[in-house]
């Protein structure tokens, strides 16, 4: 749809300015009528590069959390919500983030709400974060509610950054026995099987394995890069399907050590976003909705779908919890305590806390497995290549000192 860009008068008679989406000219001069605005100037935005290669324009999570934080400090200390967009804009590096700044503050300024302005840029502002500021221009407590969502996406950041570093570790080791294998068959193998041409005798299973296997990736590579392209493919294709994605990831639940890994880590998220959100005065129901679709598993997300379910019909959230099997008797029994005390939010928290101790134990003790069967699988694969290519040359030294 095209985007024009006007300049007007509000209501109150101030110079605005801004960017509408909207079919053609005059859809666009009724829009902004609408919002109470006349228009004095307006015309379509041309088509930049950048344009046509949006998809590739992102803001980092370390970006988003810095506008929450200083969106918060400056309506703490009393700061208009206009100026405070206009500042932050103004101070933005990030030229994508700059222009949703520009237009948020654009859509504030002829009448929308926050959250309602957040709504238009989804793929920047999930609806976490949109609902948390919906409550809080709601209740009159906007600085607590942005807080309260910052708090929770440094929370949530150093967690998801705790799991993904457990997996560098053995990924670079993986990657660097990849690079020294294709290496030894494409430069050296093919120097050994010159000089065993000469031998005379049949070479040792090993041995004339490690050769067929170096001649066929010098002469047939393109199958394997083309094997391994399809295969990255497909299963991005299958993941896009509703039954593939759910299949590999109720096959990553299962996986050992890793499974565990993210259970305990879907456990933790889980209960650090509702009692977030709770806190918030988002309605339950509400909240177990966003829960499910941040989960990141759709497994655990059929789960948390059922959950809310239940306790639409009725049922304390701890029973549909101890239910679903996933939950450990610690995270049900303390959701329990909390929902006959009234302390449902605070119990939440302290579960939270709980389980992400728990991973921070078993992120360590996969690394500390992982790095010993790395190292023994390195050494087992290079040292099995170079023993196959000297069996050859003790066979000869055995036959020449007979």
């Amino acid at each position: 749809m095209p985007v024009f860009v006007w300049e007007g008068k509000n209501a109150e008679g101030k110079v605005v300015r801004g960017e509408i989406e909207a079919p053609n000219l005059g859809m666009a001069r009724f829009a902004l009528r609408r919002q109470g605005v006349v228009p004095t100037k307006i015309y379509q935005k041309k088509k930049t590069l950048t344009t046509y290669f949006s998809f590739l324009q992102s803001v980092k999570n370390k970006e988003i959390l810095i506008f929450i934080r200083q969106l918060a400090a400056m309506i703490g200390a009393g700061v208009p919500l206009t100026r405070a967009l206009d500042v932050l804009q103004a101070q933005q590096k990030n030229k994508y983030f700059k222009e949703i700044i520009q237009q948020i503050k654009t859509d504030v300024e002829t009448g929308s709400s926050l959250a309602d302005a957040l709504k238009k840029h989804p793929k920047v502002f999930d609806e976490l974060f949109i609902n948390m500021v919906a409550a809080g221009e709601t209740g009159g407590v906007l600085e607590l509610a942005l807080n309260r969502v910052g708090e929770y996406k440094e929370k949530t950041e150093a967690l998801r950054k705790k799991v993904k570093g457990a997996m560098v570790y053995p990924s670079i080791v993986l990657g660097l026995a990849v690079l020294i294998t294709i290496g030894l068959l494409t430069f050296v193998v093919p120097k050994f099987a010159a000089m065993f041409a000469d031998f005379g005798s049949a070479l040792p299973a090993p041995t004339q394995f490690v050769i067929n296997l170096s001649n066929w990736l010098k002469q047939d590579y393109g199958y394997l890069i083309g094997g391994i392209i399809i295969f990255f493919v497909l299963l991005k294709l299958i993941k896009k399907t509703e039954k593939g994605h759910y299949a590999i990831d109720k096959l990553m639940l299962k996986l050992p050590v890793m499974g565990d890994l993210l259970r305990k880590t879907a456990v933790a998220r889980f209960c650090r976003t509702l009692s977030t959100m709770l806190q918030s005065g988002v309605p339950i129901l509400e909240s177990l909705t966003i829960v499910a679709k941040t989960t990141g598993n759709k497994v655990l997300e059929r789960i948390m779908y059922q959950i809310r379910d239940q306790v639409s019909k009725g049922q304390p959230l701890a029973i549909p919890m101890e239910q679903a099997k996933i939950f450990p008797p610690l995270a049900v029994q303390m959701t329990a305590v909390g929902e006959e005390t009234g302390e449902l939010e605070n119990m939440l928290s302290k579960v939270a806390d709980f389980f992400e101790e728990e991973v921070d134990a078993a992120v360590e003790a996969l690394t500390s497995m992982i790095e010993p069967f790395m190292m023994v699988f390195l050494g087992s694969l290079i040292g099995g290549l170079v023993m196959a290519l000297y069996l050859p040359i003790f066979k000869l030294g055995s036959v020449v000192g007979g």
